[in-house]
């Protein structure tokens, strides 16, 4: 009886531990870079493909206010964050941008974006070229200011969807 139990209470621990993935909720879409705001004043860094395969945008051009999320297809917190980041993306006032990185090719990037519900521009690192400014690990989340600064950086799993508004709010200056 006292090894049944054990079994049972054993269960029980390994099953709540366990972390559910998001199931995937279609209505994504590969979204053109050409509507990122970028500055063309900038000439030199690092360059991105976009996922929709026709074109190419500079990081450092990127213009603000906007917020970049890094993610992986691979990454159960990127998952975790995402129908947040579509709530932001509904409301219209902010824009985002993806980068995904370590992706084993850009047909896995355009599959997730498209599970995932995505309906903003995303770029694609193939080669690691951004870990020298987003270093190692996902998700990370970058607000740029007006100035196109980085005002924050949000290393980890966004929690919530009152979380992400908040340091819209606060670090870009867009009331949600």
């Amino acid at each position: 009886m006292k090894l049944i139990s054990a079994l049972f209470v054993s269960v029980l621990l390994l099953a709540s531990c366990g972390s559910e993935t998001p199931k995937s909720v279609g209505n994504g879409k590969v979204i053109s870079c050409s509507t990122i705001a970028t500055d063309s004043s900038k000439s030199s860094g690092t360059t991105l493909e976009c996922l929709d395969g026709n074109s190419k945008i500079l990081l450092e051009s990127i213009k603000g206010p906007a917020l970049i999320n890094v993610w992986g297809s691979w990454c159960i917190p990127c998952r975790q964050e995402m129908p947040f980041l579509r709530e932001l993306a509904a409301t219209g006032k902010v824009q985002i941008i993806g980068i995904d990185v370590e992706e084993a090719n850009m047909e896995s990037a355009r599959k997730f974006v498209i599970e995932q519900g995505m309906t903003w521009p995303n770029l694609y690192d193939k080669d690691g070229s951004t870990k020298s400014s987003f270093g190692m690990g996902v998700p990370v989340t970058w607000y740029l200011n007006n100035d196109s600064e980085v005002a924050y950086r949000q290393v980890g799993l966004l929690k919530s969807k009152d979380q992400l508004f908040s340091e819209v709010e606060k670090y870009l200056g867009i009331k949600l």
